[in-house]
């Protein structure tokens, strides 16, 4: 008899996650696959380049359960889904990531005694009360099966005294961009944009600690602001519009004199620019990620990250907002350190994470 999986998402980037490991599983055909998508959050303008691509399913079930508070989404995720693990009587529930919708997946699939797949297990980041981290740690608790980026992820659990049935699986998003690499909008962007590979930073920026307060966004425009007069190199900055909205707020327009100010870009227009760059400045989770991958070091302006692997071996550094205008110019003129090879695995963690699950489910 098939077994039946649901695979249950709740953002954009679960979605992407979702369907790199559903496109390994409809090769093999491995199971019955069942997409249910919460809709904690629903992004209308999701790339048709990722639908294409991807081949990205319409979700069997839609939950909508919306914004709203931490208790009352989780809650609702809770409620509804039970109700379809109930119907569809799955022999194993796949959660990805650190959301409302992962922990609530979780703890209806364990109440019910079904087993949990948790893809990014062991991510573990400061603050511990953040919502995020409390996700994390819980479903990483209830979980059967873990599937661990990185070796450090590993570790993390065994500090949690979790240690049966981990894998180190790879990053399934590092599949991603070997598979879309082709398709890499670089010399678009360089022309549209009049740059010169290798002579010009990336620069995003959004997270409310660094962009929200005065104190705090302007040491990291007086850092990038400095580089750019001392080196005469370009900025690029493809501008959040919760940033732009702040340096205005904020009275800060000068700095950006100095710097190429572009509106947000897609992805395959932004791992082109990427490609091109000499290296990055970011306080996004995925960009700093994506640097890595093409052999870019990043700046990561947050007082912690998820992806601590990439900070121990040396290749990105953390900058504090506070310390910005002085660090800044110092990473970015620095030589970088020898590339360490394969943090996230060599582009095949979809493969690994079916093989293991199909295992699982077989033992």
């Amino acid at each position: 008899m098939e077994n039946t999986i649901i695979s249950l998402v709740g953002a954009r980037p679960q979605f992407i996650k979702e369907a790199v490991i559903a496109s390994e599983v409809h090769k093999t055909n491995a199971w019955n696959h069942i997409l249910v998508h919460s809709g904690q959050h629903y992004d209308v303008n999701m790339s048709d380049l990722f639908f294409e691509e991807l081949q990205i399913p319409t979700p069997k079930y839609f939950l909508e359960v919306g914004s709203s508070s931490h208790g009352k989404q989780t809650a609702a995720v809770l409620e509804k889904f039970e109700d379809i693990l109930l119907q569809e009587k799955p022999d194993l529930v796949l959660v990805y990531g650190d959301t409302n919708t992962t922990v609530a997946g979780a703890l209806a699939a364990a109440k019910l005694n079904i087993p949990v797949a948790h893809v990014e297990a062991g991510m573990r980041q400061y603050p511990k009360d953040m919502p995020e981290e409390i996700n994390r740690v819980v479903t990483d608790h209830l979980s059967s099966l873990l599937f661990c980026c990185s070796e450090l992820s590993r570790q993390n659990l065994k500090q949690e005294n979790i240690t049966k049935d981990i894998f180190i699986s790879g990053d399934v998003m590092y599949d991603l961009f070997l598979r879309m690499k082709p398709r890499f909008l670089k010399d678009k962007m360089l022309q549209n944009l009049t740059l010169h590979e290798g002579e010009y930073i990336l620069v995003t920026l959004h997270r409310d600690f660094n962009v929200d307060n005065k104190k705090s966004l302007l040491p990291i425009l007086e850092g990038l602001n400095d580089y750019a007069k001392m080196t005469g190199l370009s900025i690029v900055f493809p501008m959040h519009p919760r940033t732009r909205k702040r340096i205005e707020e904020f009275d800060l327009a000068t700095y950006l004199d100095s710097m190429n100010i572009v509106e947000p870009v897609g992805y395959l227009e932004l791992m082109g620019l990427l490609e091109g760059c000499l290296k990055v400045v970011t306080d996004s989770g995925g960009l700093q990620k994506e640097a890595y991958f093409a052999q870019k070091q990043a700046a990561v302006v947050m007082p912690d990250t998820g992806w601590r692997e990439i900070i121990e071996s040396g290749w990105n550094q953390l900058v504090s907002a506070n310390k910005a205008r002085e660090l800044l110019p110092q990473i970015l003129q620095s030589n970088s350190p020898q590339y360490p090879q394969n943090l996230y695995g060599t582009g095949e963690a979809a493969q690994s994470i079916v093989k293991s699950i199909m295992a699982y489910l077989k033992s």
